[in-house]
């Protein structure tokens, strides 16, 4: 049994990672092997997230007075969290890969940009394209009708030059 001051350590350590991260999932991992366990963390790991498992009554105690308190009031059960400050719908697709693949991985709740969200809205994130590919999809729709527009303007050009070479092959600008 740890002692009260180790807990303490504890809980400092992680309020420190509930204050520097913006995005954590929560999650219960009952009857899980050490293999799927590696497996997990690898994964996490690979999204560019944290994995740490936590007790419930450390947790209420080191998020009191952040902005993630409501996320871990009412916990009960083995209790996992995943944190990030990167994408965290990398780390929610990576999650939710695991889950499916692994049916004692459950998710109890989550919390991105400072809104507490519940497990259809992380199902419904891990379905969003990654961060890349929404910024390329913007960037297109900026550059879009400016390359319409130069398009447009190289037409006029072109199809004048095409009329003055016509008429000077038909010898029309001689006087």
């Amino acid at each position: 049994m740890k002692k009260r001051a180790e807990k303490i350590k504890d809980a400092e350590v992680l309020r420190k990672a509930l204050s520097e991260s913006q995005h954590i999932f929560l999650a219960g991992f009952q009857k899980m092997t050490v293999d799927q366990d590696f497996q997990l963390r690898k994964a996490v790991r690979a999204a560019g997230g944290s994995y740490k498992v936590i007790k419930n009554n450390v947790a209420q105690k080191a998020s009191e007075g952040l902005g993630s308190k409501d996320l871990f009031e009412n916990l009960a059960g083995m209790t996992s969290m995943v944190y990030t400050s990167n994408d965290p719908v990398a780390v929610a697709k990576a999650l939710t890969a695991y889950a499916k693949t692994n049916p004692s991985f459950t998710f109890k709740a989550g919390m991105v940009e400072g809104r507490v969200i519940n497990i259809k809205e992380i199902q419904d994130l891990s379905n969003m394209p990654p961060k890349e590919e929404i910024y390329a999809k913007i960037l297109w729709l900026i550059n879009s009708p400016a390359q319409r527009l130069v398009t447009a303007m190289n037409g006029v050009g072109r199809n004048l030059a095409v009329v003055v070479d016509q008429g000077v092959k038909e010898n029309k600008f001689q006087s």
